[in-house]
């Protein structure tokens, strides 16, 4: 046996011995070991208290100073406070009213703007630069015999006219106010275009108004047939007139701003 294996164990050295039962539990509890957040936990409470201290503090402060103020200062201050509404509720009645006004303007403005377009659409329609469909009468008018001259076709337009059709067109052309009907090279020519046979005449207005006024005792219909034509009127929920005409520009007059 050696002399290392032979020596006995080392003594503890005095001081050393480790600590046992609370003398441990101190030792883990002290010094104390924090993390990131609880330390930024810490200081958002001590701020929010600092706050709430602060502010009940001020609170106490208004509290005080109102019951220590005479009755001259109270008086003031209720009047003060009392103007203040006032003017604030001036405000707020002020800015309604602007408001409404605003609605108001806004919505008379489309209103104008509707109803101008509206009112440009029946010009439209009533010079022919428009389409147009609606309820109304389909008129046919065949002529074997050649014998349909344009004072007739005039007599129709202005037949349909007066029981109120709004739009008319005969074949591909459209009806206006100037619209002219000439006999020409033994054929009719309505504003200088020649329209043949089958005459088709669509008309648009009340069916109940426009029918009967063609079909009356000496009337259109009866006045084509003793020439010789077949003539036949239909009412229609939906008559469409698509025949435009060009809008012609004035050479003088200009429109006023």
């Amino acid at each position: 046996m050696t002399e290392e294996e032979s020596a006995p164990p080392p003594a503890p050295e005095p001081g050393r011995d480790r600590p046992t039962g609370r003398g441990a539990l101190r030792a883990g509890l002290w010094p104390p070991r924090a993390t990131r957040s609880q330390l930024l936990a810490a200081v958002l409470l001590f701020v929010l208290g600092l706050g709430l201290a602060i502010q009940v503090r001020a609170t106490g402060s208004e509290e005080t100073a109102l019951r220590g103020a005479r009755q001259e200062d109270l008086v003031r201050i209720l009047s003060d406070l009392e103007d203040r509404t006032a003017r604030l509720e001036e405000e707020k009645n002020g800015l309604e009213e602007q408001r409404t006004e605003l609605e108001t303007s806004s919505d008379q403005a489309e209103e104008a703007r509707r109803q101008t377009e509206e009112r440009e659409r029946q010009l439209g329609v009533l010079a022919g630069t428009v389409a147009a469909e609606g309820p109304g009468i389909t008129l046919r008018i065949d002529d074997p015999l050649g014998a349909v001259e344009a004072d007739m076709l005039l007599d129709a337009v202005q037949e349909l006219r007066a029981a109120g059709a709004e739009a008319i067109q005969i074949n591909e052309v459209r009806i206006a106010a100037g619209t002219s009907f000439v006999d020409e090279n033994g054929g009719v020519f309505v504003d200088g275009e020649p329209v043949r046979a089958p005459f088709l005449i669509a008309a648009i207005g009340r069916p109940q108004d426009l029918e009967p006024a063609l079909n009356i005792p000496g009337g259109v219909v009866q006045s084509l047939e003793n020439e010789q034509a077949e003539v036949s009127v239909e009412r229609q929920e939906k008559v469409v007139v698509d025949a435009l005409r060009s809008a012609e520009q004035p050479d003088y007059a200009q429109s006023s701003p």
